[in-house]
């Protein structure tokens, strides 16, 4: 079996022939971490939907070029196109629940904060925890085989999320009546609002069936905050989108 090239999000245009100067952290990636050398194939994408096949020409411990051979659209994206609200948690668990939503085709992500919520984060701290996040989800596309890497927004306050929604489908996760996704006709667009681990106050939830959000239920036990996007994501692209 073929070894697959490792893939390799570079935020520069990619078009057949010129040299890429891999930036900072993408070159110690490569030369460091995976140790690969001149002539060594790779994939890069921009983000924004095109992959080349490349092949590294120069890898040294200050500078890594590569030549692109052949630059095509990628693939993997989702005809469903979620916009993640996810209620801000602490640690690794928000860091999870980006990395799993965006291996399962979420469009966008919006991390927000909530009444019972117990991170508030303002600016250079906020700002340097997005980058992070952006961070996650670029990988999280290398590993998965995206070419189009789903913007992490700025946090928001949950009133300010509902207040931009326009979505065909509006699900919050909340105990409900069973078999929403099943009564609904076929959408290409849907947002998904997970609540933090001490979920969603009682207004918050009514602000959202204010929003025309559809209480959605995932069954007789509690999910973690990080858990309940994987399974509501999944149920999406079971029902609507290319699962």
């Amino acid at each position: 079996m073929a070894i697959r090239p490792p893939r390799i999000h570079v935020a520069a245009a990619l078009t057949d022939g010129p040299d890429v100067v891999l930036p900072e952290g993408a070159a110690r990636h490569v030369a460091r971490v995976l140790r690969l050398g001149e002539g060594a194939p790779l994939v890069l994408f921009d983000g924004r939907g095109i992959e080349a096949e490349a092949v590294l020409v120069e890898a040294g411990r200050k500078r890594v070029v590569a030549r692109v051979e052949a630059v095509h659209e990628g693939r993997g994206e989702s005809p469903l196109a979620v916009h993640l609200g996810q209620a801000i948690s602490k640690g690794d668990r928000m860091d999870y629940a980006i990395q799993k939503a965006v291996e399962l085709g979420v469009a966008e992500i919006t991390p927000l904060y909530t009444e019972h919520g117990d991170v508030r984060l303002k600016g250079e701290r906020e700002a340097r925890k997005l980058a992070h996040w952006q961070a996650v989800a670029a990988s999280a596309c290398e590993q998965c085989g995206r070419a189009t890497l789903p913007p992490v927004h700025p946090p928001l306050a949950l009133a300010d999320w509902l207040g931009g929604r326009g979505e065909a489908l509006r699900l919050v996760l909340h105990p409900g009546t069973p078999g929403v996704l099943d009564r609904q006709g076929e959408t290409a667009s849907a947002a998904l609002l997970i609540g933090p681990e001490g979920g969603l106050s009682s207004a918050e939830v009514e602000a959202a069936i204010g929003a025309d959000f559809a209480p959605l239920s995932l069954g007789p036990r509690i999910l973690r905050t990080e858990t309940a996007p994987v399974v509501a994501l999944t149920l999406l692209q079971d029902r609507f989108g290319d699962l």
